[in-house]
């Protein structure tokens, strides 16, 4: 295993200036000095309002989802062995969407939308999971087809619940689709969740490196593989969900951030997931940041702006591993 102290040290000052910018820049600019003094109990009255009420809980809520999706990417490229695959590729979105949507066309808000979109994802993995089962049990191919099948399925409902939405639920829908953090006002959860699964998945990291070099040279180890697979398949679903809750649908994080990782660390998740958190959760941070403050006082939907700045990193990665790969 590489030297990984520099590495983690770049991630956790990168982790750091991120939140920090988070919480300075906005239509109210704080200077570095006046966050520092009310970060450590001083402060006006209006300077601890906006830092601890307002963009506090937001900056949070963006690192934790974003690492969740980067954890829950990272895991499951393993399980399906496939590096395209991402949080989303099982349809696990796509029922949390359906859901949250059919909550906002009731005029529902707030805890209902969230527990509609976690309630929807929850059903969405448990019909992948009892469809892809096979003769053989469930296989990777399997899991993957099964998986993109239903997030089709999701996406023609997601259609027709637009098509019949009202113009006073239209915009609320589409926002949340496109992931927005504006309600996102509790991340005490989502931290607790995030670092339980963090030390979770280190745990499991060594059984990860050996399945990830392929099924038969796991079973010859001694690897109960049907079973690490079921516990991942749950654990990247049970992840998402989270995600897909807290913030709607923000793609590419769980797609790039474990590339990114692999190509700067090597392929040993004991490095990977840990650094993959700590990245996913500043890139969305800073995603977040900008989607605020790009137009204000509009707001951008921070799905859209990950995509913007996942694309062309997808293309600059998969290019430099195909000159890797001649070299």
């Amino acid at each position: 295993m590489r030297s990984v102290v520099p590495l983690f040290a770049v991630l956790l000052g990168a982790a750091a200036l991120a939140l920090s910018g988070a919480l300075a820049i906005g239509s109210v600019a704080i200077s570095p000095g006046e966050l520092w003094h009310t970060l450590t109990g001083g402060g006006n009255e209006m300077t601890r309002t906006i830092i601890l009420e307002l963009r506090l809980p937001r900056a949070l809520a963006a690192f934790a989802t974003g690492g969740l999706l980067a954890l829950a990417g990272a895991l499951m490229q393993v399980l399906l062995r496939n590096p395209l695959a991402d949080p989303y590729v099982l349809g696990v979105s796509g029922g949390a969407a359906v859901a949250a949507l059919l909550a906002i066309m009731a005029g529902l808000s707030g805890f209902w939308i969230d527990a509609g979109a976690f309630g929807g994802a929850l059903l969405a993995t448990l019909m992948v999971f009892a469809i892809a089962r096979g003769p053989g049990g469930w296989t990777p191919a399997r899991l993957l087809l099964t998986g993109i099948v239903m997030a089709a399925g999701f996406g023609a409902v997601i259609s027709l619940l637009l098509a019949l939405g009202t113009d006073t639920s239209l915009r609320g829908m589409l926002f949340w689709l496109m992931g927005d953090f504006s309600f996102a006002d509790r991340p005490a959860r989502l931290l607790v969740m995030l670092a339980a699964a963090v030390a979770a998945s280190f745990a499991f990291a060594r059984p990860l490196n050996v399945l990830a070099r392929g099924e038969v040279q796991a079973r010859l180890l001694g690897l109960p593989v049907r079973a690490l697979r079921i516990a991942i398949y749950i654990a990247a679903s049970l992840l998402t969900a989270l995600a897909v809750t807290t913030a709607g649908t923000i793609g590419f994080v769980g797609l790039v951030v474990p590339h990114v990782l692999r190509l700067a660390a090597g392929a040993d998740h004991r490095v990977v997931l840990p650094g993959a958190v700590l990245l996913g959760g500043s890139l969305l941070v800073l995603a977040d940041t900008l989607a605020r403050v790009a137009l204000a006082p509009r707001q951008l939907p921070v799905g859209a702006l990950t995509a913007l700045i996942g694309v062309p990193l997808f293309i600059v990665l998969m290019n430099r591993e195909q000159v890797t790969d001649r070299s």
